[in-house]
């Protein structure tokens, strides 16, 4: 079990600029890390990075990276140059699945132009399996392998649920980072998650950030669902 408390990621997963800037200010005062997604991303670009730069928070970028080994490398290489004065994003994803010669150029490629750019190299985390998929009877040994794979090319953690986040924890050490889609609050709706878990479930199995969309962006008052989380991640 996890000695200290994760921290909570609200994904903005809207369609719009105006949407997000409502939701960063309804829940600035609670939330320090926000999720920018292909679905925002898609939308207005850049801007929304920002945004969120500019008014203090931390950025993860969710946008999968997964290309050729050139081409990943030179998008990491852009998303390190999103910063506003010396802060940059915290953290961005790739793909697992690109292969090792993708991880490793595009691990070496956040350290050269962070250096460049003056700014805190970003965490860099692989998609294992999402949790979306269907559960199977393989896919704890299947998470492991992707997160030996990703630790081993220079990435600082995973995307993972927290069914498979104990197993990567026990074989992988407490440097290694976890992040959690899919949580859900005790009594919510799955929506489109197979493998959901609340956030005192993820807290026990060991996950660093727990990432949640839904219930909080889509809650009749946004604020007080984001505290409900907080206080569960609290116990």
């Amino acid at each position: 079990m996890t000695k200290y408390k994760p921290q909570l990621i609200v994904a903005l997963d809207v369609d719009t600029l105006y949407e997000a800037k409502g939701l960063i200010d309804v829940l600035g005062r609670d939330v320090e890390i926000f999720k920018v997604g292909s679905q925002l991303f898609t939308a207005c670009g850049p801007v929304v990075v920002r945004h969120l730069l500019k008014a203090g928070k931390k950025v993860f970028l969710d946008l999968k990276y997964h290309d050729i080994p050139n081409t990943v490398a030179n998008a990491v290489r852009a998303a390190v140059n999103l910063k506003e004065g010396s802060q940059g994003i915290f953290m961005c994803t790739l793909h697992t699945a690109g292969g090792r010669e993708m991880l490793k150029r595009a691990s070496e490629a956040a350290t050269e132009a962070a250096l460049a750019a003056k700014v805190k190299r970003p965490l860099l985390l692989g998609i294992t399996a999402l949790t979306s998929d269907e559960k199977k009877d393989s896919i704890g040994q299947f998470v492991l392998k992707k997160a030996l794979l990703a630790k081993e090319c220079g990435l600082d953690g995973v995307v993972a649920s927290s069914q498979e986040a104990a197993l990567v924890r026990k074989h992988l050490g407490r440097d290694f980072m976890i992040v959690t889609p899919g949580i859900r609050p005790a009594g919510a709706e799955a929506d489109d998650q197979k493998r959901i878990t609340t956030p005192s479930e993820a807290q026990a199995q060991g996950s660093d950030f727990l990432v949640v969309g839904r219930p909080i962006v889509k809650a009749e008052d946004p604020r007080e669902a984001a505290r409900h989380i907080l206080k569960e991640m609290g116990r």
